[in-house]
């Protein structure tokens, strides 16, 4: 009797024939959303110029969609579960592409940061989806961690591909290209998905959201970064900055009581008791602050005070991507054998030493050796850094908070994708200004140089915090007895076939 055909054989033992196109699929999409939180770098002074952005204002082309994606994000995962994980990725592609578009046709600085935090509204919604249809598309073991290794693999690749894309857009038909490029990916991904994605959601019994949770940690986070980018014109004491801080601490308040009464909250307050997993937190957002903090001053140096193409800093950039994916993969032996604490703390410092490297460029510098050892030392310490912080989030976590454990480690790092961006552009403006103050006549040039000369020495020192967070991570944890240890990314997704709605813990319907 001939063999059954191996789609037919799948197919009675329960698995999608398609389920391997579908990956392609989720991650063409999740390529798409890596690809516009990096490529938009090497285009801020094309952006700035085109558009007449004042220097205060430039970081928030940045952090207005890093913010939107990090406050979004919990939310996102839940309301995938609760409404259906095809119908919620294909809304959250259509709200990126549809967002994607208006960047590109962007015509004043107000219209592009609306865009990117509709942009930033769509990526909350489509990451955590996508990794929620793959945990129920491929079976438990083997599979899905092959599928959710090369999805994890896109990280480098897709930090690598932005400087190399970027350069040539911005050089070439200009950077309203960096978002455009966007477009045929989201259209195929919309016309793809009724074809290769499956419908489904977590059997609940009782569909309820936390709306109000999101909103609240959203609306902080921006009052937060609005305070500290404001704060050098309008100065520390001015009732324009206190007023935004005041506001800020009493959204964070209002977060924290909204999540303790809640009978389904986003983030259950219970789980940040864990040492390792507030730790590590903590840690990334530190991780976040200079791993975007400083290409972002480095592009604005290399690009207004050397003189650099978009095209020549893209590619000389991209050893930054490849340092970091060299770091972390020797970061996931080096957790094994040393433990938690010391691979953290090396990592932080060898991001402190690449930053206090860049402190030493000058009017007339050059790629070497400052930037490239500045960049080959970041990156190696990014890389160990961001899997060691990764990895302790999730110890120890029980399997049905895993999804909570690290969607929680990816708002960390956007959260300190803003703070960074917002603090290194606050530091390099107000000491700009005020050496040009100090110095009538001189060279704005020298100006804009001693500014992100500062920049990076503020890099330096939130390394520095970051080492003393890294110091207070336990060793080597143990995972919880009654759960079986299996690699979980931290781009949101659990290994486990459950479903996100982590605070009921109630199982997928297959």
């Amino acid at each position: 009797m001939p063999s059954s055909p191996p789609a037919a054989r799948q197919a009675r033992a329960g698995l999608d024939p398609r389920r391997w196109w579908a990956l392609a699929l989720l991650c063409g999409a999740f390529f798409m959303v890596l690809l516009d939180g990096t490529i938009t770098i090497v285009a801020l002074p094309s952006i700035g110029a085109d558009l007449g952005f004042s220097r205060p204002d430039l970081p928030w082309v940045l952090s207005a969609y890093a913010l939107t994606f990090g406050g979004l994000l919990l939310l996102g995962g839940r309301g995938a579960d609760l409404l259906g994980r095809r119908r919620v990725f294909m809304a959250g592609v259509l709200l990126f592409t549809a967002a994607s578009l208006v960047c590109g046709l962007a015509w004043s600085p107000a219209a592009l940061l609306a865009a990117r935090v509709v942009q930033g509204a769509g990526a909350a919604i489509m990451t955590p989806t996508a990794l929620s249809i793959i945990s129920t598309t491929f079976p438990e073991g083997s599979e899905r961690n092959k599928a959710l290794g090369i999805w994890g693999g896109l990280g480098g690749v897709g930090a690598a591909a932005a400087w190399l894309i970027g350069g040539p857009l911005v050089d070439g038909p200009g950077w309203r290209w960096i978002f455009f490029i966007n477009l045929p990916v989201g259209l195929a991904a919309l016309a793809l998905s009724p074809v290769l994605l499956r419908e489904s959601r977590g059997s609940l019994t009782r569909r309820s959201y936390d709306p109000a949770g999101a909103l609240s940690i959203t609306g902080a986070l921006v009052l937060l970064v609005y305070a500290v980018v404001k704060a050098p014109d309008a100065g520390w004491g001015d009732v324009r900055t206190i007023l935004p801080l005041v506001g800020s601490a009493v959204l964070f308040a209002a977060f924290a009581l909204i999540e303790a009464r809640h009978h389904a909250p986003l983030v259950p307050l219970r789980i940040l008791r864990s040492r390792a997993l507030a730790g590590a937190n903590a840690l990334t957002v530190l991780i976040g602050t200079v791993a975007v903090g400083m290409p972002f001053v480095l592009t604005l140096y290399a690009q207004r005070v050397l003189g650099y193409s978009a095209l020549k800093f893209g590619v000389s950039s991209v050893v930054l991507a490849v340092a970091a994916t060299a770091g972390a993969i020797a970061g996931q032996a080096a957790v094994l054998k040393i433990g938690f604490r010391t691979a953290a703390a090396a990592g932080m410092v060898l991001m402190g030493a690449g930053s206090l490297v860049l402190t030493r460029v000058s009017v007339h510098g050059g790629y070497f050796p400052d930037i490239f050892f500045g960049l080959l030392l970041c990156g190696l310490g990014i890389g160990l850094a961001f899997v060691t912080a990764t990895v302790a989030a999730l110890a120890g976590v029980a399997g049905h908070e895993s999804g909570l454990a690290s969607g929680l480690s990816n708002t960390s790092l956007q959260v300190g994708t803003a703070l960074g961006v917002a603090i290194v552009s606050t530091v390099a403006v107000s000491r700009s200004a005020g050496y040009l103050a100090a110095n009538h006549g001189a060279n704005p040039l020298a100006g804009l140089t001693e500014g992100y000369q500062s920049a990076f020495a503020a890099c330096a020192v939130l390394a520095g915090i970051g080492l003393a967070l890294a110091l207070l991570l336990p060793g080597r944890p143990r995972p919880a007895a009654h759960e079986r240890a299996e690699p979980v990314l931290a781009t949101g997704a659990r290994t486990e076939e459950r479903s996100l709605d982590t605070t009921t813990g109630s199982r997928d319907a297959h």
